[in-house]
């Protein structure tokens, strides 16, 4: 671990993986807080690093410090929820070598319409894998490589808000003559949409369209680059956007989701009722390295099928979709909503629901 000023979560990161692994190490990167402190009460190695706004050089020391022969990472505000403590131990207590790295998912936040992705969470030591990135760093694995349900849940404090930090480091590594790799062009972008600077978030990621990037970030770059024209008014840029991210894999329910949102506020509501069809059809695979959001193949289309077959007039294709939200979520304030209108509107017209 690499931490820095978490008093507020690092116990209950820490507290949630006792006794799960053989050691603990932990690199603190310059604590002001009680930080420094609650580490030193759970880890096994602990050391002071001096940050140099560089999180795979932060990264990459706290790996020095384990002699282990598999190393896994973890951030401050992470957890390991019951199930997942004890799938990870059924998984260490089978460890026989041959994987080079594990596939874990990253979970954001609790419940089942979490977003969900896979990261390099577990390495073999001996395979000198390291990180890079100055910001948003990864490892580049390869051999073996094992997927597994196994989550982290990420859990981030509530009054935690976006900075300007992570493109304050981008600022110093291009002062410095440091041009960013494809990775980190797509993450420059999108620091810069996460701080609501559209029109400049814009630019970065039609350069980063035009380079040699993953197709996964380059389909994530396309919803963001429509979001920015959103944003701007610029409709025609918008529709371009999504329907670009065609390029890179056949219609994902993200992209698709987006597109029902886009010919909804044009009134197209049959050209809505496709796009929103399809993204029920369709099913992201995480493993693709896709940010899975499950709502964007379930709920999302549903509920929104059933407004647009209310817009049509088709008042019981509509209750019937608000139904199957329904089943999703049965406490949802809009599908519930949605209801007591779909009753009171089928009632009156002699039909029954």
């Amino acid at each position: 671990m690499i931490v820095k000023n978490e008093e507020k979560v690092l116990a209950r990161c820490l507290e949630s993986v006792k006794g799960v692994f053989d050691h603990i190490a932990i690199a603190d990167t310059g604590s002001t807080d009680k930080t420094k402190e609650i580490a030193r009460k759970y880890a096994d190695v602990f050391a002071e690093y001096r940050w140099q706004d560089d999180f795979a050089a932060a990264r990459n020391f706290s790996f020095s410090l384990s002699a282990a022969d598999y190393i896994m990472w973890l951030d401050a505000d992470d957890v390991l929820l019951p199930a997942d403590r004890d799938a990870l131990l059924t998984l260490k207590a089978a460890l026989d070598g041959s994987a080079d790295a594990y596939m874990l998912l990253y979970r954001m936040g609790e419940g089942s319409g979490a977003l969900v992705y896979y990261r390099e969470r577990i390495v073999k030591r001996s395979r000198g894998f390291f990180w890079s990135g100055a910001v948003h760093e990864a490892i580049c694995v390869s051999g073996r490589t094992v997927y597994s349900d196994i989550a982290v849940t990420h859990k981030k404090p509530s009054g935690r808000t976006i900075t300007c930090r992570n493109l304050c480091i981008f600022a110093k590594q291009f002062a410095l003559g440091r041009m960013p790799d494809e990775r980190q062009k797509f993450y420059f972008a999108r620091e810069l949409f996460s701080n609501g600077l559209y029109d400049t978030a814009a630019s970065a990621y039609e350069y980063f369209l035009c380079g040699n990037g993953w197709a996964e970030n380059k389909i994530c770059a396309c919803r963001d680059l429509a979001a920015c024209y959103k944003v701007s008014g610029n409709r025609k840029k918008r529709l371009a956007a999504l329907l670009k991210s065609f390029e890179y894999a056949p219609p994902r329910p993200e992209i698709c989701c987006a597109l029902g949102e886009y010919f909804f506020e044009e009134s197209d509501y049959r050209q809505a009722v496709f796009w929103y069809k399809l993204a029920l059809n369709e099913k992201a695979d995480a493993k693709t390295g896709a940010f899975v959001l499950p709502d964007e193949s379930g709920f999302i289309p549903c509920i929104w099928l059933a407004v647009c077959y209310d817009r049509l007039g088709e008042y019981e294709k509509a209750a019937r979709y608000n139904e199957a939200a329904g089943a999703l979520k049965p406490d949802d304030k809009s599908y519930l909503h949605n209801k007591t209108y779909f009753e009171k509107k089928l009632t009156s017209k002699g039909q029954i629901l």
